[in-house]
């Protein structure tokens, strides 16, 4: 699926361009916040993680790490946030590890440099959905972290790579796990053993990306997508994500992967939200194709247009 420009746009009407004035103002601080790590609590219980270090391409050092780790743990304790987009600010995702302060630290230190690092993703599980935006570079360890993500946004001249490779950096947050799983053992073994880069396109191809949008419209066609799950039971939601993660990468036999699959659906069972949803159908929700729960606003939040194009004037000066 090849989303359109059309998609982001659509909605930027005459009734709309009055609130989109108003929130110009309070987005631009965002582009002027020092912060490596910014959070944006969007409606509609979808929030924003934002690495922001432009001037690095979003490098990630120990503070941001740490900075990360603690974004994520708040996402996954604020039960009024049902999905998190994580992005980043000025034309790239993320360009891995900030290597200056690795060579810059003692040789005893870099223990404890990397900890923060593997400890922010690699063992954290989020039980909520984490949906990747991804623009401009996406390469060693921001390629390690879009693979943590659930889904995954790129825009089609984004560059993602295990350039980690050519600085003889390996990989420490469940990449030669995760990849193997997603695109099968030989493709994974040509991007850990080449460290080449791939496009957009190619990632799409290989099954990557779940969705593959021109350029410059990664932020908001992943807030499209965030508003496409938001409106669902989430409970129900969650366990059949719980379910297929345990089978993938936890499961030694297909009857195990069965019987977990099974004990927890009957949470949803057990705790009679079968009924109470299949009453909302007999109301008309979900019927002929048709799905809107509790009056969600299917509209694209124009502010992220706003957003979008000042991070791609950012990219183009630099």
């Amino acid at each position: 699926m090849i989303a359109t420009k059309a998609n982001c746009y659509r909605y930027l009407s005459s009734r709309n361009i009055r609130t989109f004035l108003i929130q110009i103002s309070k987005n631009h601080s965002t582009f002027l916040n020092k912060d490596s790590v910014v959070v944006e609590k969007r409606t509609r219980g979808i929030r924003l993680i934002g690495l922001n270090r432009p001037e690095k391409r979003n490098a990630i050092n120990s503070t941001v790490a740490n900075k990360l780790r603690i974004a994520i743990e708040e996402f996954e304790n604020d039960n009024d946030y049902s999905v998190a987009i994580l992005h980043g600010f000025g034309g790239s995702f993320c360009a891995g590890l900030d290597l200056e302060e690795i060579a810059d630290s003692p040789a005893e230190e870099l223990g404890n440099l990397v900890k923060p690092i593997f400890e922010s993703t690699e063992q954290m599980f989020c039980s909520k959905p984490v949906i990747a935006a991804i623009d401009g570079y996406a390469v060693a360890e921001g390629f390690e972290l879009a693979l943590w993500c659930d889904l995954r946004v790129i825009e089609t001249d984004a560059i993602i790579g295990f350039f980690c490779r050519r600085f003889g950096v390996p990989l420490i947050n469940g990449s030669s796990i995760r990849l193997s799983k997603m695109i099968g053992y030989s493709r994974a073994l040509d991007l850990i053993l080449t460290g080449r880069g791939i496009n957009g396109k190619e990632a799409f191809e290989m099954g990557l990306a779940n969705r593959l949008v021109p350029v410059g419209t990664a932020l908001g066609q992943a807030f499209n997508l965030a508003q496409s799950l938001v409106k669902f039971p989430q409970e129900c939601l969650r366990v059949d994500r719980r379910s297929l993660y345990y089978a993938t990468f936890q499961a030694k036999t297909l009857e195990e992967a069965s019987k977990f699959e099974i004990e927890n659906a009957a949470e949803i069972i057990k705790d009679n939200l079968i009924k109470v949803n299949a009453q909302r159908f007999r109301e008309g929700v979900g019927k002929h194709g048709k799905f809107v729960l509790d009056k969600v606003n299917h509209e694209v939040d124009i502010t992220l247009v706003f957003v979008e194009l000042k991070r791609k004037k950012s990219y183009l000066k630099n």
